[in-house]
């Protein structure tokens, strides 16, 4: 979904030093101005009055006028630089390759691909029978099914294992509730199947005839219920197969890699459970894997007789690998194949007939670890460099010696490579191609460094820049991160970023903790007690590059999204001298009214990654860093913040209502945006140029700041 931090004095002396620099946007327009209606929230004898609580009202037209009134305000107030954002919207369109396709993968009898063609904004699904050199099927082409929307997704394509029938989820109002067809890929008919309101994918049955989906709670948007649907009854009455009752739990369905069967997966922050049915019995009842433990993790793969478990049972932080028996499937007969390791995270694995492939991270670095089954190899695929992107790509046959991976670095496009684990050689299949004369690899350079976090922990930052840019107190540098969850931001290729690293940019990531780049345990002292570690970690890492002589805080620029906008809160209220300008994307900033809220899409889930507000202890802590609750008198950086009207992962009133206290505390005359897409959710705009748009609006604040519009 979606922190009070200490600041030193070290800090406070740096920031009487500080430059003032012009802001190069028109101040004598005026800002609006939100009605403020106070209203009195009271929770464990402590009363918080919020004065935009009216926000909330979706369809109220005073909501609707303030947000296009702010949406006016931005527009004025860059008119000076309109002309430089549709140039460099088309500088970022300039470089991709508008007429590609994707690295075709057999399954099935047939090659799969997906392609975009020159000057349209969404993708076209296709296959061919056999070879590749065989006639085109147009499975889908995104263009045509979206003409008339404003938003348009297509999700969860999933053919049935006779080829003859492909399930879809599409969304049109980009709050993530998708419809599900079914289409005949013989005849090209969209069938009578129009499910609402459910997550998009589905798991096929044997039979080619029933599926499972997934529906979601139409007020939280929870997915909770899983039905079988019978495509030769579409009208029937879709039987119940399972209600995840638990409101801290969501659930999803999938199919094994050998199609022998589909599962039903439970799940939370902390806890995971499966049930499984064969594929071909299916209108028999689930079978559990293993029953839900408070703390157990685990995701299930099958191969012939066995299902194999990355787990964490008895303590394994970091998780391990165990297989048991398709008959005997509790977790007292689980059998470790790779143990637990303390300085070694285990992500994925894939399985094939003689060798499986280990994913697997140390000190933040991503390895591909191949082991045959007879024990005979066990061996890495090598790979270089300081700071990269590894992962195994959709590799769809059991009896197959070879294996692809995705690559890819800060100055390296993303790269797919087929590797024979019999020979040991390997194939570059594809490698993104930049559409820029003046791009180079060797014109980059990228490395990692290590900040010192107050309580003494190493903190890595990847980082970027052209050779030709030196490290000074006048180099402009922006620092993103995220931080929540778990989840790993890895160091990757952008081709829109090089439209700052060849303006004079650093870009570099904070991999803070709450994230899981050094280890499980990165994740667990980043959440809960310990979630002012992140915004910590961001601080000191920003402070270690201004010391290092990296840039300064008159060209330092920070920017997280989301979950990464939270930070992007607590660092604008306790450390507001080191940032030039903060970006914050559609920022979960209103912690404790949202977290009490459990009507809200995503609450419920989520306790056991913020705490829970109604305990009096979550409740002090969460509050103490709360964004929204601890904003106050003081000069504020530069700031843009966007929302999209249809989030529905942090609802649009969140950011507006913090933006409109922002601007009736803030002491500062410098910028202070509220972009709002009406016409999109969480992610943005769904085409893929539309979404240029808004990079380029995001680039050109920090471009404008820096004088460096063209």
């Amino acid at each position: 979904m979606r922190k009070t931090i200490l600041i030193t004095s070290m800090i406070f002396a740096f920031s009487a030093c500080k430059k003032k620099i012009a802001m190069n946007f028109d101040t004598t327009i005026k800002s609006p101005v939100a009605e403020k209606i106070p209203y009195q929230l009271k929770k464990h004898d402590d009363i918080r009055v919020d004065d935009y609580y009216w926000m909330k009202e979706r369809e109220n037209p005073e909501v609707i006028d303030y947000l296009e009134r702010e949406n006016d305000y931005y527009n004025r107030m860059t008119a000076s630089s309109a002309s430089f954002k549709t140039e460099l919207f088309e500088e970022l369109k300039g470089r991709i390759k508008e007429d590609d396709e994707s690295v075709p993968y057999f399954l099935n009898g047939y090659w799969y691909s997906t392609r975009y063609e020159k000057g349209k904004e969404y993708p076209i699904y296709s296959r061919k029978k056999d070879s590749l050199t065989a006639q085109e099927e147009i499975l889908f082409d995104c263009n045509e099914m979206a003409k008339g929307q404003d938003y348009f997704q297509l999700v969860g394509i999933n053919v049935s294992p006779d080829n003859t029938k492909v399930t879809f989820g599409v969304d049109t109002e980009s709050r993530r509730k998708y419809t599900l067809y079914v289409k005949d890929l013989e005849t090209g008919e969209v069938l009578d199947t129009e499910i609402k309101n459910t997550t998009g994918g589905t798991a096929w049955a044997a039979d080619n005839v029933h599926f499972f989906y997934v529906e979601k709670n139409p007020q939280t948007l929870r997915s909770e219920k899983v039905f079988r649907h019978n495509i030769q009854s579409p009208k029937a009455l879709d039987p119940l197969i399972f209600h995840e009752e638990d409101d801290t739990f969501s659930v999803y369905v999938l199919g094994s890699k050998s199609l022998e069967y589909v599962f039903i997966a439970s799940y939370s922050t902390l806890t995971t459970e499966y049930q499984f049915v064969k594929a071909n019995e299916p209108l028999s009842e689930f079978q559990l894997v293993q029953k839900r433990t408070r703390g157990l993790e685990y995701s299930i793969s099958h191969f012939e007789d066995h299902f194999y478990i990355l787990n964490n049972k008895d303590g394994a932080t970091n998780y391990k690998i165990s297989k048991t028996s398709v008959e005997e499937t509790s977790s007292d007969y689980w059998v470790d194949l790779l143990a637990h390791r303390e300085e070694v995270l285990l992500e994925d694995f894939q399985i094939f007939k003689e060798f499986w492939v280990v994913t697997e991270r140390e000190q933040g670095l991503s390895r591909l670890k191949v082991k045959r089954w007879d024990g005979t190899e066990d061996y890495f695929i090598p790979v270089s460099g300081e700071t990269y992107s590894l992962n195994g790509e959709y590799n769809t046959s059991f009896d197959t010696t070879t294996f692809r991976f995705g690559f890819n670095s800060m100055k390296t496009p993303s790269s797919v490579f087929e590797y024979d684990m019999e020979t040991k050689t390997q194939t570059l299949l594809k490698q993104q191609e930049v559409i820029d004369a003046n791009f180079e690899v060797a014109n980059y350079v990228e490395k990692r460094l290590w900040a010192t976090s107050r309580d003494g922990a190493q903190i890595p930052i990847s980082i970027v820049h052209h050779k030709d840019v030196p490290y000074s107190s006048e180099t402009p540098l922006l620092l993103y991160a995220y931080g929540s969850y778990g989840y790993t931001i890895d160091p990757r290729f952008s081709f829109s970023r090089l439209s700052l690293l060849d303006r004079g940019f650093i870009f570099a990531i904070a991999h803070v903790r709450g994230g899981e780049y050094l280890g499980r345990q990165w994740y667990e002292k980043g959440k809960l007690k310990f979630k002012k570690n992140t915004f910590n970690d961001f601080v000191d890492a920003s402070q270690f590059l201004i010391d290092e002589g990296y840039t300064s805080a008159n060209h330092l620029h920070a920017a997280g999204g989301s979950a990464g906008g939270l930070l992007m809160g607590v660092i604008l209220n306790e450390a507001p001298q080191l940032y030039r300008s903060v970006t914050a994307a559609v920022p979960f900033v209103d912690v404790i009214t949202t977290m009490l809220d459990e009507s809200i899409p995503l609450t419920t889930g989520e306790y056991d990654e913020w705490g829970n507000p109604n305990d009096k202890s979550d409740y002090d802590y969460m509050l103490s860093y709360s964004p929204y609750d601890n904003v106050k008198k003081q000069d504020y950086p530069n700031l843009m913040v966007t929302a999209g009207y249809h989030d529905s992962q942090v609802q649009y009133w969140e950011p507006a209502k913090w933006v409109a206290k922002l601007r009736t505390l803030k002491t500062d005359q410098n910028a202070l945006f509220l972009v709002t897409n009406m016409e999109a959710g969480h992610s943005g705009a769904s085409g893929r140029f539309d979404a240029l748009k808004e990079t380029a609006k995001e680039y050109a604040f920090l471009l404008q700041l820096e004088g460096k519009v063209d």
